[in-house]
């Protein structure tokens, strides 16, 4: 059925990054003041923690960004070429390249916004046993424009499109591009999905993130999002139940549709919410000698949910693909996968 698919049914916008990846110490990490299992922009103080990185410590280069991660995994998971379509802003150089080719590969047509004279935008994943923690340089990035959508191909693109995928991570660089898409989207009752992204996104961008989730018609998160969410809105609680459909119930562009919001938490079962009910659809454990890194499950769960919802599925299914791609990935290194996707 997957072939039988609009090429570019889905869109997605997002900070298209190079993970420069590698096992570290917990003292590493104290050292440059990051956590595990979170993710930061990184400021001046990082700039030195990269150069340490390729100076002493062995580095893979993965393909990364949350939003072109899950594209990839959903494509992967279709195994049908360029029923995804990307935009984001890269550098015109090495990395830039390696990026466009290692997402084409994948199957993505993305629609870079190249930006001379700025690099490539990369993200130092550091792994600490099955934890990570990520730290994103956006540079070229955060470069990107709102006129690049509005190109007459471009914008044929966002017409084409029939869904729309965001993780939160966009908002830190252009709002206004995330607005006007899911405003097109809404002017004709097709989906919006956005992502919390990171505990940071609710803390530091919750003007832009609230608006954002006025599109929404499903918001993703994971524990510690959904944590930062409640703080940031003001809710009393740090029940995951409550501040999920709270999240529900918030106002939205779309009335025709009813907001979803999905919230994984680790091999807990993932929360599926909405005004009429929750339900908890649980996770299959991995063996603790399986998990290589959790690196991009959350993106990966995400891929797979889209792989099954833009075939037109329910929400469960769609969750089990997500768990199914999640736990695939995080028996990888990065955001990467075996080559045969084998989810029925």
């Amino acid at each position: 059925m997957a072939a039988s698919l609009p090429d570019g049914i889905l869109l997605g916008m997002g900070n298209p990054l190079l993970d420069l990846q590698a096992q570290v110490e917990k003292d590493f990490l104290d050292k440059w003041g990051l956590k595990e299992n979170d993710a930061i922009l990184c400021d001046d103080k990082h700039v030195a923690m990269f150069e340490e990185l390729a100076k002493n410590y062995k580095v893979e280069y993965i393909p990364g960004g949350a939003t072109q991660n899950s594209l990839r995994v959903c494509q992967w998971m279709l195994n049908a070429p360029n029923k995804t379509t990307f935009f984001g802003a890269i550098g015109d150089d090495s990395y830039g390249k390696l990026l466009s080719q290692k997402a084409r590969e994948a199957g993505v047509n993305v629609q870079y916004q190249v930006t001379s004279g700025v690099k490539t935008g990369t993200c130092a994943a550091l792994i600490n046993g099955i934890h990570r923690s990520l730290c994103a340089h956006l540079a070229a990035a955060n470069t990107f424009k709102h006129d690049h959508i509005k190109k007459d191909d471009h914008w044929a693109l966002v017409k084409k499109a029939q869904f729309y995928y965001s993780a939160g991570f966009f908002l830190t660089v252009c709002p206004e591009a995330v607005v006007t898409v899911a405003t097109e989207m809404c002017s004709r009752n097709r989906p919006v999905l956005i992502n919390l992204a990171a505990p940071f996104i609710p803390q530091f961008f919750n003007e832009p993130l609230s608006k954002a989730i006025y599109y929404a018609d499903y918001v993703f998160g994971n524990e510690d999002e959904a944590a930062a969410y409640a703080k940031a809105a003001g809710l009393e609680t740090t029940d995951l139940k409550e501040i999920a459909k709270h999240l529900a119930g918030v106002d939205k562009a779309n009335k025709e549709r009813k907001r979803v919001v999905i919230f994984t938490q680790g091999a807990e079962p993932v929360l599926v919410v909405s005004l009429d009910g929750v339900t908890e659809v649980p996770v299959d454990r991995l063996p603790k000698e399986n998990i290589v890194d959790t690196n991009a499950a959350g993106d990966a769960f995400v891929g797979g949910f889209l792989s099954q919802f833009i075939q037109g599925k329910g929400d469960i299914e769609c969750v089990k693909a997500g768990n199914y791609a999640a736990s695939e990935i995080i028996q990888q290194h990065g955001c990467t996968f075996p080559p045969l996707c084998k989810f029925h």
